[in-house]
């Protein structure tokens, strides 16, 4: 974490006294006093933001702070006041330091997030961009693009871009009153008439969804239901135009609440580095989404299922290096004792019927004829669980290889009914996905020893095949809660392992007053 010290502590480094803002901001802090000392040791102590001379530099950085809102940061939090005050000051060198360090916090904050990803995802483990603001700051006050430098930290992404638009959207909304709830009662249905349609019409036109039009407003017409689907798709319902409990309860999340989930994503977006590979895959955890990647275009997207709420999909990096076709499954220690002995003690018939092969501590196959499950130690677990490939083998006909510390991968899945489910956390933890074979063919576009017949030619065999990838493809399992959608807008999804709290109160506080603070820019 950056080191926080009184900015009087910067009085042993010769930083001389004046009087007025001086005084108002010796009890502040500075973040980074290492860098900001360090960067006036090698300038000679010369002001770059306080007199007339240094006058743009200021009126480029206080801009830079204002719009740091667009990006879901709060001004405010980068001392705005001071730097108003400081503006047409007179020389202070004193104050400089504190201006630097202003300027160090946001770029920090703009290139890698205000919040550290580690003490939201305990399995991060993205690299972040290099950045060494003192070098950084040198440069841009030399060209004259103090403003442009640090717009130039935020993430290029489009998919960024979007949602920057999207906060203002839903700002904007906010602060022209919002929208109306609508009040308890009974189901809505297409055809209905009640009083309740009409608050129904007035909240969907707030927000652009329906045109304002003058009709039966107490109707629930046909294009008042379309409206109702779409909203319901944006929110991850079931699209039945149907106004139940949970629709309500959607429609009544305030435009604040919205924000707050715009503004998440958006920090979440800073936590990532620029580059995510030419040719990638990314998972969003909470959009239960895979989307295949290349040359800055989305290729491919797929249904998935994951992690149930105590067995979460764990967010992390790593290289996709090969696939296994017809896998083996090899039945995790923690599954074998918890799901599948009370399974086998419940129905010993399913051991034979699905395939599974019982190894004991030396690697023998042992008839599971021959064992009383209800007498087996579920603490001293004695065998190996082993499952044949086929159509009852957990991981499907096909498994997507990233090596990583938690052994989580991509694979198939027998239980393909499950993906008709809207919120699809079922999993023990990796990741199933929709159309396997589509993705294994974008997978392996490099290998033109395996084209689409060999690949199902090996899937009939039913032997275990391993295919090795000519270039590695790496694969980014993330969790936003707010995805740019072309049919909605913007989709809000629900936080289904509810982290988005955590990132929203440390992203609420001013720098230095949470352990979330993400670290210094060196």
């Amino acid at each position: 974490m950056a080191a926080t010290v009184g900015l009087a502590a910067c009085a042993s480094a010769e930083v001389p006294y004046a009087q007025g803002l001086t005084a108002d901001i010796a009890v502040e802090t500075i973040h980074h006093p290492n860098e900001v000392a360090a960067f006036y040791a090698a300038n000679g102590n010369t002001v770059v933001w306080t007199g007339a001379s240094n006058a743009e530099n200021l009126r480029q950085l206080i801009r830079a702070v204002r719009l740091s809102e667009r990006d879901g940061l709060t001004p405010q939090h980068y001392h705005l006041w001071i730097l108003e005050r400081a503006r047409g000051g007179p020389a202070d060198l004193y104050a400089d330091w504190f201006i630097s360090d202003v300027y160090l916090t946001l770029a920090a904050h703009l290139a890698h997030g205000k919040v550290d990803p580690n003490t939201i995802e305990t399995t991060w483990n993205f690299e972040p961009d290099g950045l060494h603001g003192p070098d950084y700051m040198a440069a841009a006050l030399a060209e004259g693009r103090v403003a442009e430098s640090l717009a130039d930290l935020s993430p290029h992404h489009e998919e960024y871009q979007r949602l920057r638009e999207g906060l203002a959207l839903y700002r904007a909304i906010a602060s022209e009153g919002g929208w109306p709830s609508i009040g308890a009662g009974e189901t809505l249905h297409p055809g209905d008439r009640a009083p309740r349609v009409a608050q129904l019409r007035a909240r969907l036109e707030a927000t652009g969804d329906l045109p304002i039009v003058d009709l039966d407003r107490e109707f629930l017409s046909p294009t008042l239901a379309a409206a109702v689907e779409r909203f319901q798709r944006r929110v991850g319902l079931n699209a039945d135009g149907v106004v139940g409990a949970e629709t309500l309860a959607q429609l009544n999340r305030s435009p604040e609440d919205r924000i707050d989930q715009l503004r998440v994503t958006l920090e979440r977006w800073r936590w990532l580095p620029r580059d995510l590979g030419t040719r990638h895959l990314r998972v969003n955890i909470a959009g239960f989404q895979l989307e295949a990647w290349e040359g800055g275009q989305r290729v491919q997207v797929h249904d998935t299922i994951v992690g149930r709420t105590y067995r979460q999909t764990p967010v992390f990096s790593a290289n996709m290096r090969y696939l296994i076709v017809n896998p083996w499954w090899e039945v995790p220690p923690s599954i074998a004792v918890q799901d599948k002995l009370p399974q086998f003690r419940r129905d010993p018939g399913v051991i034979a019927e699905r395939g599974y092969v019982i190894l004991d501590r030396n690697d023998e196959m042992v008839d599971p004829a021959t064992i009383n499950w209800n007498g087996v130690s579920a603490s001293r677990f004695p065998y190996r669980i082993r499952q044949r490939p086929g159509p009852e083998n957990a991981l499907g006909r096909i498994k997507f290889m990233f090596p990583n510390v938690h052994n989580v991968y991509i694979h198939d899945t027998p239980s393909r009914e499950l993906f008709e489910s809207g919120q699809r956390d079922f999993s023990s933890g990796c990741i199933r996905v929709a159309q396997p074979f589509e993705l294994a063919k974008w997978v392996l576009a490099g290998r033109e020893d395996w084209p689409a017949e060999t690949l199902g030619n090996t899937v009939e065999s039913g032997t275990e095949t391993r295919i090795d990838l000519n270039s590695l493809i790496p694969v980014h399992i993330l969790y936003f809660t707010v995805v740019a959608d072309e049919d909605v807008g913007f989709r809000f999804l629900h936080d289904i392992y509810g982290r988005d709290a955590a990132v929203l109160a440390a992203l609420n506080v001013p720098p230095g007053e949470t352990t979330g603070e993400a670290e210094g820019s060196e």
